[in-house]
């Protein structure tokens, strides 16, 4: 999938393109979700996604992140959503996650997200509230 988007932006879903600099970047120094994630941790989730998704500008400068975690029957899971500063509040969030979760393979799946932020955004798209005392986390050994 690559699609061209309005006012010199694209999407594409080739995992291969993916600056990982700039993914790296951005999740370990502005994100509020990931304190302490590995580069090589990052190389890694983006190889074993089920599907990631990035902005471009037109000269293939990546200006936004999603990656997909799926059986792609009954669960999905969106995380790492995330738009550069400089390239927010022009729709790109909105096209990363309208492309995630309306995708055909997973369209009909539970979708799961965890966030304390950009509320209106996946409410757009369905997600709601869940009951906190349903859901249980357990954290690898070296963050117990």
């Amino acid at each position: 999938m690559r699609r061209v988007l309005p006012d010199g932006f694209e999407l594409d879903d080739d995992r291969d393109r993916v600056d990982v600099d700039v993914v790296y970047r951005y999740l370990s120094e502005e994100a509020y979700w990931v304190p302490g994630r590995s580069r090589a941790t990052i190389e890694e989730q983006i190889r074993s996604s089920t599907r990631v998704i990035a902005a471009y500008e037109l000269d293939g400068a990546l200006v936004g992140f999603c990656r997909v975690i799926s059986d792609g029957a009954s669960m999905a899971w969106l995380g790492d959503v995330f738009v550069l500063e400089p390239y927010r509040g022009r729709g790109l969030g909105i096209a990363l996650v309208r492309e995630a979760v309306e995708d055909p393979w997973s369209a009909n799946c539970y979708w799961y997200l965890n966030t304390r932020d950009a509320q209106t955004l996946y409410q757009r798209f369905g997600f709601v509230g869940a009951d906190p005392h349903r859901t249980l986390v357990r954290p690898p050994p070296e963050r117990a």
